[in-house]
């Protein structure tokens, strides 16, 4: 009995210190920042825009995917400067790698928005003029 006790004490301060991370990047990290703040328009413009709900499966899956490879990225260039303070080619390369992670990511959920609201702004506009 004791340690299921222990064991829901652990469970519940690993979220702890899960929201010490995501606090942790987005008062250090100028990019997390953005994303965050990119999101927040785009579910505006989601619940303006009426999505369906497939629709919002693939935002939140962008929105999600986005901020938790940021989060990622972050984590791994502080491993890097940890482990090697000074400069090295393969830790660059390493940051390099982690930070493309997040741009093929991020290019992937512009285009998925783009297919998702460019139509929605298409009809509206078309309703409005014509």
């Amino acid at each position: 009995m004791n340690t299921d006790l222990k064991d829901r004490s652990s469970f519940w301060r690993s979220f702890t210190f899960a929201f010490r991370g995501i606090y942790h990047g987005f008062t250090t990290e100028k990019n997390l920042r953005f994303h965050f703040a990119a999101s927040i328009v785009v579910i505006i413009f989601g619940i303006a825009l009426n999505l369906r709900l497939v629709e919002w499966l693939f935002v939140i899956i962008c929105i999600f995917g986005v901020i938790s490879l940021e989060l990622i990225n972050t984590a791994i260039e502080r491993i890097v400067d940890l482990v090697s303070p000074t400069y090295h080619p393969l830790a660059k390369q390493a940051k390099d790698v982690a930070a493309a992670a997040v741009l093929c990511f991020s290019f992937m959920a512009i285009i998925i928005g783009c297919l998702i609201f460019i139509p929605k702004i298409i009809n509206i506009i078309r309703l409005y003029l014509g």
